[in-house]
């Protein structure tokens, strides 16, 4: 399947915790067509940027074949993580400019790994700045956290 022939895919992700770290929660909303599916999770203990990476994952490995997709995020760790600096990263044995282990390799990996079969356009949105599905998707991740501290 040529890529201007898969389907198009646009994603929402949110992530967040509070305290940072702390309590975190997750949330990606898909539209493909008419149809939106909402994906949310927590963790009891976790940081800010682990539930920003998760909530991108969590929604890639969603998708059942190759698509062309547009994914939202209010993370510029994220849409800088996987735009910019994880070639450079891969090159130096995922170790960053300061020669430490990247933070979060695990899921620097699965991101990667779930971006491959896809053609990914990654937009940075700002948050908590009206934009209705960014604040959809904060909602959802909020909802998430508040259920992971209830435990």
């Amino acid at each position: 399947m040529s890529a201007d022939t898969r389907p198009l895919v646009e994603i929402w992700t949110d992530g967040g915790c509070k305290p940072n770290p702390g309590p975190g929660g997750w949330a990606a909303i898909l539209r493909f067509g008419g149809h939106e599916r909402e994906l949310a999770g927590g963790e009891a203990e976790t940081t800010n940027n682990r539930m920003e990476l998760t909530a991108a994952i969590m929604a890639l490995e969603a998708l059942k074949k190759p698509c062309r997709v547009v994914l939202h995020t209010d993370s510029e760790y994220v849409k800088n993580g996987i735009s910019r600096w994880i070639h450079g990263w891969v090159r130096a044995n995922w170790r960053n400019a300061a020669k430490e282990p990247v933070k979060n390799l695990d899921l620097w990996q699965r991101l990667l790994a779930a971006a491959r079969p896809h053609e990914i356009e990654w937009k940075w949105v700002r948050g908590h700045a009206g934009e209705p599905m960014n604040e959809r998707a904060d909602a959802l991740a909020t909802a998430a956290r508040e259920r992971a501290a209830a435990g």
